[in-house]
């Protein structure tokens, strides 16, 4: 296309009849990005009239390089201007209106050891302008002075007219008619935060010129393309807190990523205090390409655990792409993506190695991330297995490897299981755990937020080794080195004791409780009280997992009640109850034990028949006998449970075991309080 003299009107050469309903529902995924490409272009513009000048070719003045962005509500136009190369009507019809080339690629091409940074990659970048705009004015002047300055003009369709403009200055200005649904991009404020979102870092300095002609300058170095031997430990924290003003904690550390083969990538990644609420964690590492920000939103761009850390990550191989998938499949994604996991485990590694003890205080703000890591990244796993720690309740830190010699010899049961203890409450767990001390046993404390599923996933791992929390049942049963001693109670005394009980227990109203008899020694507790460790961490998973978990979290409260047939004070029990209903008792059991005879003698006698064969007689009189034993069970449990109601010391047994595991609350620990003055008193 020759100088224009004349007014000239054409077609915008692309293949689709009108690109510009694709450009707004299709190309684009935020409209706000439209700011984005405008700059990017005047930067690269910009960077553009430097290499020449570097090169030679260029031998004027460069002046002031100012990108300037103006905010116009009286018109309702938005103005991006530059002073970078500009284009010559040839130009704009190559670059602008054939959408299939882009002027970026071909000038680096060209002038690749000359330029700082190319942004734009692709050819469509321009045209975002009309997700906002109804019309787009263009006018530039190329640096060649013996090109005139174009103005090319489109209203949001093929059609374009392109005319000669009175600009004397090289550079180019993008005005921006705004339209009626759009009115928010002639807003100060909104262009303020939209330039300092994704434009604060770039080379060259943005100037905001407001609606009422004041100014506001918009350049901070971007401290990640530094070379890390030029900056203090204090550079990076005063970053840290440019980044995230609102953070009021130091991260713990940092890396700093500079890489340029087999890839292009810099960064300063810190590690943050993560001790909870993973989610509030996230969105906190921002992606630029060639210092132009493209997303705080890095999930399937890096490795899911990898975005609990903040910082900045910054890559021309990067795609400066508005489509999310895209990048998610991207070869060089993938690539960044392995290199940053190594490189964050090459650091873990070398803290544990260089200095032990600095790695052990920042263990527990660590943690969470190492084990979300470690589950849902099987080589980052792999690469941190070795310096996992565990910590003990005493506050002592051990790898996997160190933790198994120490417990090994003590803490492996009869069947060959490595059994590891934890419990997740030093304070209401602290009987239990001094259960677990007396017999000579270390004690894990595992109290995060990820500990259960970790634990989970750490029996998947360690051969022949289980975890168990000490109060999920008692202590010699956790770790079963014998077969369990017999029961020295009678078996009705055991259904007798069941029924006392479980009746005093449930009226805590904390649960289901399945009485178990155990002969635990005349020195352990009379009664404890004791959770399945299976039931136990599906509720606790069902806590931390999605809407199909809360089934398991909803689950009712399962509790044991072991009874300790060794104890004198169960033997009192036992004495009470034959005291108060010995001869009740027994004539109940006596009746039971007839009608029982006589359901069995009728079952025997009619054992080979089907239901129809047998007499309705002998039916009616069967259907009787059972009603009759249900009467006969009736009265002897309502007898029970009366016992259990007004007898103190099965009261206060049930008392003592819910009060060892925090379970004595409200009007119950009352109770239990004035009952202990009077057995004091007695």
């Amino acid at each position: 296309m020759a100088e224009v003299k004349e007014i000239k009107k054409g077609k915008i050469g692309v293949t689709t009849e009108n690109i510009f309903p694709i450009i707004k529902q299709y190309l684009y995924s935020d409209q706000e990005i439209f700011l984005r490409e405008l700059v990017s272009n005047a930067v690269d513009a910009t960077q553009k009239i430097k290499a020449l000048a570097r090169s030679g070719e260029f031998k004027g003045d460069l002046g002031d390089l100012t990108i300037k962005v103006k905010v116009d509500p009286k018109n309702k136009t938005l103005t991006v201007s530059d002073r970078g190369i500009g284009m010559t009507a040839e130009e704009v019809d190559k670059y602008i209106n054939q959408i299939a080339f882009t002027s970026a690629t071909e000038f680096l091409e060209k002038y690749k050891d000359k330029i700082d940074n190319i942004i734009g990659r692709f050819g469509l970048g321009f045209y975002s302008a009309f997700m906002v705009a109804d019309k787009v004015e263009l006018i530039t002047k190329s640096w060649k002075e013996d090109e005139p300055a174009v103005k090319w003009v489109c209203e949001g369709k093929p059609e374009f007219v392109i005319e000669p403009a009175d600009k004397q200055d090289r550079g180019t200005d993008v005005i921006l008619h705004i339209s009626d649904d759009a009115k928010e991009y002639l807003d100060d404020n909104r262009i303020l935060g939209l330039l300092q979102k994704y434009s604060r870092f770039l080379p060259v300095p943005i100037k905001l010129i407001k609606s009422d002609g004041s100014e506001v300058l918009i350049t901070e170095e971007p401290l990640w393309k530094k070379h890390p031997s030029e900056l203090k430990h204090e550079d990076y924290i005063e970053f840290y807190k440019k980044l995230y003003p609102e953070s009021y904690e130091e991260p713990l550390f940092y890396i700093h990523l500079n890489v340029d083969y087999p890839f292009n990538l810099t960064g300063i990644l810190y590690f943050p205090k993560i001790r909870s609420n993973l989610e509030i964690q996230k969105n906190k590492i921002q992606l630029y390409a060639n210092q132009v920000f493209v997303t705080d939103s890095v999930e399937n761009i890096v490795p899911e655990f990898l975005t609990l850390l903040h910082g900045v990550l910054d890559s021309p191989d990067i795609p400066l792409n508005v489509s999310r998938s895209y990048l998610q499949t991207d070869a060089n994604v993938r690539k960044i993506s392995n290199h940053i996991t190594k490189k964050v485990a090459d650091k873990l590694h070398e803290i544990f190695k260089n200095n032990r003890k600095e790695f052990e205080e920042k263990w527990d703000d660590l943690k969470l991330f190492i084990q979300y890591g470690m589950m849902t990244d099987e080589k980052f796993y792999e690469k941190m297995k070795d310096i996992y720690l565990l910590k003990n309740v005493d506050g002592q830190y051990f790898t996997l490897e160190e933790y198994k010699k120490l417990i090994k010899d003590n803490q492996t049961d009869k069947y060959g299981t490595l059994i590891y203890l934890y419990a997740t409450d030093k304070t209401e767990q602290h009987s239990f755990i001094q259960a677990a001390k007396d017999k000579g046993y270390d004690v894990l404390l595992l109290d995060g937020q990820l500990d259960v599923p970790f634990i989970n996933f750490l029996e998947q791992k360690l051969e022949n080794s289980r975890f168990a929390r000490v109060d999920s049942d008692i202590i010699d049963r956790l770790i079963l080195k014998e077969d369990k001693p017999q029961v020295n109670i009678s078996q009705e005394d055991q259904q007798d004791l069941s029924i006392i009980f479980e009746h005093a227990a449930t009226k805590t109203g904390t649960g289901t409780y399945f009485v178990q008899f155990e002969a635990m020694g005349a020195d352990a507790l009379p009664v404890t009280i004791t959770q399945s460790e299976y039931m136990r961490r599906m509720k606790d998973i069902g806590r931390l997992g999605g809407p199909d978990m809360r089934l398991y979290e909803n689950l009712p409260d399962t509790l044991n009640l072991v009874v300790n047939t060794d104890h004198q004070l169960i033997a009192k029990v036992i004495e009470q109850k034959n005291q108060a209903l010995g001869d009740k008792l027994k004539q109940l059991r006596e009746q039971i034990a007839q009608v029982e005879k006589q359901i069995n003698e009728l079952k025997e006698k009619h054992k080979d028949k089907k239901q129809d064969e047998i007499p309705q007689i002998d039916r009616e009189k069967l259907d009787e006998l059972n009603k009759q034993q249900e009467d006969l069970e009736n009265e002897k449990g309502k007898l029970l449970r009366e016992f259990a109601e007004q007898n103190n010391l099965v009261q206060q047994l049930v008392d003592l075991a819910l009060l060892a595991k925090n379970m004595l609350k409200g009007q119950r620990l009352t109770d239990f309080v004035k009952r202990s003055v009077q057995f004091i008193e007695a």
